[in-house]
């Protein structure tokens, strides 16, 4: 009787468990409005799986104070149309980086809608918020092709909002072939004005196909090690 009696005990007082310790938690917000079209999205997927397994991005999670990172994979739209991809995901070597790879590849509903920045950047805080995950440093990494917010709240009431968190905001700007909208020059002023903010928040530009992989890479490679770039715009080459 002893033992259950010190069984049930230990469950009345021992407190809730513990939130597991990694070094960051980033959320990858991709683009998935009306601009960008399937082939694209899954392109988007195929460069973040490429990106996540590569050995100098498993390099730098090893070297990381816990040799793990949280991320999550959303696909955001207009307001409230987020999508969760992967969700919650510890990543602390090849295993489980290609585990995530392969999640990304498996395609769920995806966002639909005009743009809603502010929407997704609040979505991005949420989801830091609501995990069971404790990082040193918290990243909402988001990616688009235009700095336009149609719908939702203010892009600028959301920054403020998310920076007010702890919570630092990364851009990776996308060229848009098929878009009227400014240059990828403009486009990236228009992210290190509007979007990015926090310690170290830089924004890094994929002017084609052929240099998104390496954008990623050299993203994540910062963010991951939280090391700071010369300036806000760093250089994906």
């Amino acid at each position: 009787m002893r033992p259950l009696l010190a069984a049930l005990a230990l469950c009345l007082f021992a407190g809730p468990a513990l939130a597991e310790d990694v070094e960051l938690e980033l959320v990858l917000l991709a683009d998935s409005s009306g601009s960008i079209d399937m082939a694209e999205i899954l392109f988007q997927r195929q460069g973040y799986a490429q990106a996540i397994t590569d050995p100098r991005v498993l390099e730098t999670i090893a070297a990381t104070a816990y040799g793990r990172i949280a991320v999550t994979y959303v696909e955001w739209a207009a307001a409230g149309a987020e999508s969760v991809v992967v969700p919650w995901t510890v990543v602390d070597g090849p295993d489980t980086a290609t585990a995530f790879a392969e999640a990304l590849m498996v395609p769920p509903r995806r966002a639909f809608g005009r743009n809603a920045i502010g929407s997704a950047l609040l979505t991005g805080k949420r989801l830091i918020e609501e995990n069971d995950i404790e990082g040193w440093r918290k990243v909402i990494d988001f990616s688009g092709d235009s700095a336009n917010n149609w719908n939702g709240p203010s892009i600028e009431d959301a920054r403020a909002e998310v920076l007010a968190a702890g919570i630092v905001i990364n851009g990776l700007a996308l060229y848009c072939r098929t878009c009227n909208g400014p240059s990828d020059d403009d486009l990236m002023r228009r992210y290190e004005s509007l979007i990015i903010g926090g310690p170290g928040a830089f924004v890094v530009a994929a002017e084609d196909r052929d240099s998104f992989g390496e954008a990623v890479i050299r993203k994540l490679i910062l963010e991951i090690s939280g090391t700071l770039p010369e300036s806000d715009v760093a250089d994906a080459r």
